[in-house]
């Protein structure tokens, strides 16, 4: 099993760590456009072999992706983040431009491989890749509902005063602060619905949090955050690489499914070795059901602003 992440920055190098702890991968390529940085980033990551008990090898590349033939998986954390002064425009354009040549390469030395697509805007850098390779739509993984229902998990344990691993939920829809859809109705404590537990208000107030998950690091870092999103990406590429048929809401590109079609947005999925083995259609309220169409009309807006 080979795994290949473009992209040696913060997440980058997180996704490598947590993928090689859980020790499922034989080989995990870091690639990046600076000079050493990879190289540094895989050789400093190597040192931690004997400490933490793994034998997944790490190499770092700058810019070969000839070192990346026959990955299995491949994960695509490469773009740069929004700039003072700079528009939404110009940062799609810049960093669509950078995805659009990633996956081309990726592709070129490993044509039967999956995409897990995290750079942002996500939902529409995962709709780019699929408008502009060959790959099924199975093998190409927009990575953000993963990251948003663990964040979303965590502010439910907060809220409940509760283990963490007595909670589940899930949050699907557009990788956003406005586009995140919480699925407050169905998440539970130990199968006893959240609702029996909380308010309402409480509820929402756990919803509003979650949503600007993200904001809330960058304001508190400075940057963006790299722990869980590396964990998230970890997750995925497990599921897959291990053939586990787990259930995770990612970015994928539907066809009728919540009454959506042509936009990659965030649905629970099933990941198994042929990536989205399935998409899982569940009941919505009414309510999640028009945050659903709302999102999706944000994706549609900010796909619009791609030159395809």
């Amino acid at each position: 099993m080979k795994v290949t992440v473009v992209g040696a920055g913060a997440v980058g190098a997180s996704c490598a760590e947590y993928i090689a702890i859980k020790n499922f991968a034989s080989e995990v390529v870091l690639v990046d456009i600076k000079e050493g940085y990879a190289e540094g980033k895989a050789m400093d990551l190597m040192q931690t072999a004997s400490l933490n008990g793994f034998d997944t090898k790490i190499t770092g590349v700058t810019g070969d992706y000839s070192k990346t033939a026959d990955s299995d998986i491949c994960v695509i954390t490469s773009g740069i983040p929004r700039k003072p002064g700079m528009t939404r425009e110009e940062l799609i354009g810049i960093n669509a431009g950078i995805v659009k040549s990633v996956a081309a390469s990726l592709i070129e030395h490993s044509p039967n491989t999956i995409i897990i697509v995290v750079s942002n805007p996500m939902d529409t850098m995962t709709y780019l890749v699929h408008k502009t390779t060959n790959l099924p739509k199975n093998r190409i993984i927009g990575m953000g509902g993963a990251l948003d229902s663990a964040r979303f998990k965590y502010r439910l344990a907060e809220a409940l005063e509760a283990p963490i691993s007595d909670v589940d939920g899930m949050v699907i829809g557009g990788h956003s602060d406005t586009g995140m859809v919480p699925l407050t109705s169905h998440a539970t404590r130990n199968s006893v619905k959240v609702s029996e537990f909380l308010s309402e208000e409480r509820l929402q107030q756990v919803a509003e949090d979650t949503k600007v998950g993200g904001a809330t690091l960058t304001k508190l870092l400075g940057t963006s955050a790299w722990y869980a999103p590396g964990a998230a990406v970890s997750g995925l590429v497990q599921a897959i690489a291990c053939d586990q048929k787990k259930m995770y809401p990612c970015s994928t590109l539907l066809d009728g499914e919540y009454e959506l079609s042509d936009i990659c947005i965030g649905v629970p999925v099933i990941l198994g070795k042929n990536g989205i083995e399935s998409i899982v259609n569940i009941p919505l309220s009414d309510a999640e059901k028009a945050h659903m169409q709302s999102s999706a009309e944000g994706v549609r807006k900010t796909n619009g602003l791609l030159e395809l």
